[in-house]
């Protein structure tokens, strides 16, 4: 993933926010293919600050509209270029930047040297476009990424769809497994643990080409369609399967720290599903993997049309878990406070259909 290296949720979304700045189709990513197709380079600033009024010196200040024309005249000039955060404005330009010599870096060039640190002493994005190397990189808080073309990124991407694609379509095959297990009450922590190591495997390659469509901007709307469409339903069916079988703890489902968990495991760890089975703190004892365990009914339910949240919420708490679901009367559905008549017909005839096509 892109921001792999990141380590804040804060200085994600600063990266993110940088990408999707400098991708294609945007004004400033324009200036910059401009920029090296004159074959000059640039220090541009993206935004302003007290630390970076501290350590800039000389130039003149413009303040006018941004435009990929402007931004091409003015990195002609020796000096930095300074945007505003969103860069629909120029600042200043032609500035000499001054950040702390102390600060670490691992860059050669003076220009990749000035843009590290002035990235990591102001906390603002800094971008350096190189003549000699003809490359444009991203500097945000310590951490460099270089802009490719869309043409690399493309390929990367349509890759990651095509595992994607497999893995979801391997999702869909152990979710239907448990459900009909749900229904014939012989559900095991070894099928939960297959079905939640896949849905986080699903994220994970999810999550990647999502990067990917933020940095390919006006050229990733084909890979966005799709990938829409192949996690649609992931996520929620990721807290599903936790408000199913996790254990309560104080009174509690823990969906966010179960989720959590998941989400920290190696790759390598997400493959052993004892590790993905003691995430839910389902597995132990002497049968481990083949331990009988029993969903609380949110899975199951969610397949019913057209009920709401609230009622799922009060039927699980009533019931307790799925076989008495599945065994309920209409009457005994529409004792439930909040469940009307109708509403109970319509669950009782959503969990008949799902028994009988299991049966088939």
């Amino acid at each position: 993933m892109l921001n792999e290296y990141l380590t804040t949720s804060e200085d994600t979304a600063l990266f993110i926010d940088t990408l999707a700045a400098v991708a294609p189709g945007t004004a400033l990513r324009d200036g910059l293919t401009r920029i090296l197709k004159g074959e000059t380079g640039a220090l541009i600033v993206l935004g302003t600050n007290d630390a970076v009024e501290q350590m800039t010196g000389g130039g003149f200040t413009i303040d006018v509209e941004f435009t990929a024309t402007r931004l091409r005249e003015l990195a002609k000039m020796d000096g930095a270029i300074i945007l505003s955060a969103n860069a629909d404005r120029i600042l200043r330009a032609g500035v000499q930047l001054l950040p702390d010599g102390s600060l670490p870096t691992d860059e050669t060039g003076t220009r990749h040297r000035t843009a590290d640190r002035a990235a990591q002493q102001s906390g603002l994005p800094v971008v350096s476009v190189s003549k000699a190397m003809h490359t444009v990189a991203l500097y945000v808080r310590g951490h460099r990424h270089v802009v490719e073309e869309s043409a690399a990124i493309l390929s990367r991407a349509n890759q990651a769809l095509a595992t994607l694609e497999r893995y979801k379509y391997r999702l869909d095959e152990v979710s239907a497994v448990l459900s009909a297990l749900e229904i014939e009450d012989m559900v095991t922590a070894r099928d939960v643990a297959a079905v939640a190591q896949r849905l986080e495997m699903v994220r994970r390659i999810a999550a990647e080409i999502a990067d990917h469509v933020v940095e390919l901007g006006t050229d990733g709307r084909l890979i966005a369609l799709q990938h829409e469409e192949l996690v649609s339903g992931v996520d929620a069916g990721r807290v599903l399967i936790v408000s199913d079988y996790a254990p309560v703890v104080e009174g509690f489902i823990p969906v966010d720290a179960v989720l959590g968990a998941l989400y920290s495991l190696s790759p390598t760890d997400l493959l052993d599903l004892e590790l993905v089975a003691h995430t839910f703190g389902l597995g132990g004892g002497f049968e481990g993997l083949d331990t009988p365990v029993s969903p609380r009914g949110y899975r199951l339910l969610s397949r019913v049309p057209r009920l709401p949240d609230f009622a799922v919420e009060r039927l699980v708490t009533h019931f307790g878990d799925a076989q008495r679901l599945l065994a309920a009367t209409i009457d005994q559905l529409q004792a439930v406070d909040g469940i009307g008549e109708t509403r109970a017909r319509s669950v009782r005839d959503g969990l008949s259909r799902m028994v009988e096509s299991n049966f088939r």
